[in-house]
């Protein structure tokens, strides 16, 4: 009766811990050290940039203030939440969204993956030229971003406002 307990448990800790058990069965591994290597096994499936922008999502609707520090997650302006979020994941960017635009290195509209910054001319200060937003690409034609009454949110880049000011992207991861 034990015996058939185990094996249901087993069954239902699913697919990953199946395949963690059979090495163990198969090489004497211990079931920790498999089940271990199964987490990372999934963790480097998922990109680096992916990572940044899952983290970033857990920010939705944090309130939006021009000149946030970057000593508090309580408000973000544009430049401060992106140095946040890459800092988790060691990139450290500079203050500025002008500054973040010349880090790393240039990638076409066309050829964005997650994780990429993309930088607009938009608002107040803009003059159609100058780096006034910074944006984290999420993909399939998203952004991850703050600005103004929504806050931290996300928006379509091939629409509206951000299509018109988009200016470049930079690849930091």
């Amino acid at each position: 009766m034990k015996m058939n307990n185990i094996s249901k448990k087993i069954l239902a800790v699913g697919l990953a811990s199946t395949i963690g058990f059979s090495a163990f069965m198969v090489t004497g591994v211990d079931a920790a050290s498999a089940s271990a290597s199964n987490t990372a096994a999934q963790a480097t499936a998922t990109s680096k940039g992916t990572q940044v922008v899952n983290y970033g999502k857990t920010y939705m609707g944090t309130p939006y203030q021009f000149g946030a520090s970057t000593s508090t997650t309580k408000v973000f302006d544009c430049s401060s939440f992106m140095k946040h979020i890459f800092k988790k994941y060691g990139v450290t960017l500079p203050r500025t969204a002008a500054a973040q635009s010349k880090v790393g290195k240039a990638v076409s509209k066309s050829n964005l993956k997650a994780g990429d910054l993309v930088f607009f001319s938009s608002g107040s200060r803009a003059n159609g030229k100058n780096v006034t937003h910074v944006a984290v690409y999420m993909g399939n034609g998203k952004i991850l971003h703050t600005y103004g009454k929504p806050g931290v949110t996300i928006s379509d880049l091939n629409s509206g406002n951000w299509k018109k000011t988009y200016l470049k992207a930079r690849r930091v991861l």
